[in-house]
């Protein structure tokens, strides 16, 4: 697994529903300059949420026994795992990646169990193989 690296973390894109009334009042918080435009608003409005229960996140990764962050294999990792005859149970909250070079066999004969709180990537026949293993 590769240490977190900000590069390499992709945005995902949301879409919320918003009151009329709520839209005007942030477009009007746009408008005074306090924000550089809605996203920004809502950007900062859920990175405050998460600051202010960092706490309850910090607790409940602890507990699950999770990672937080981004982790990539690649076909390299998983060979040097198999040939340590090493077993992967991976649990993470941010995003998985897998590489394009993983085959699904490969995948099963080192990947015990995944459970990807977020963004899971890899190909569909990896997202295949491993369905039985994904909770």
């Amino acid at each position: 697994m590769l240490p977190y690296d900000p590069a390499m973390a992709d945005i995902e894109k949301i879409t919320i529903n918003m009151s009329v009334v709520d839209l005007g009042k942030v477009d009007l918080l746009v408008e005074e300059g306090f924000y550089a435009n809605r996203t920004d608003f809502v950007r900062t409005a859920i990175r405050n949420q998460l600051t202010r229960h960092d706490e309850e996140v910090r607790h409940t990764v602890n507990r699950r026994e999770l990672t937080i962050g981004v982790a990539h294999y690649g076909r390299k990792d998983l060979e040097r795992h198999r040939a340590a005859g090493r077993r992967l149970n991976i649990s993470i909250t941010g995003m998985l990646s897998l590489g394009e070079d993983v085959t699904p066999e490969l995948a099963r004969e080192v990947i015990d169990s995944v459970k990807v709180i977020g963004v899971f990537r890899a190909s569909k026949a990896v997202k295949d193989a491993l369905a039985d293993r994904t909770h």
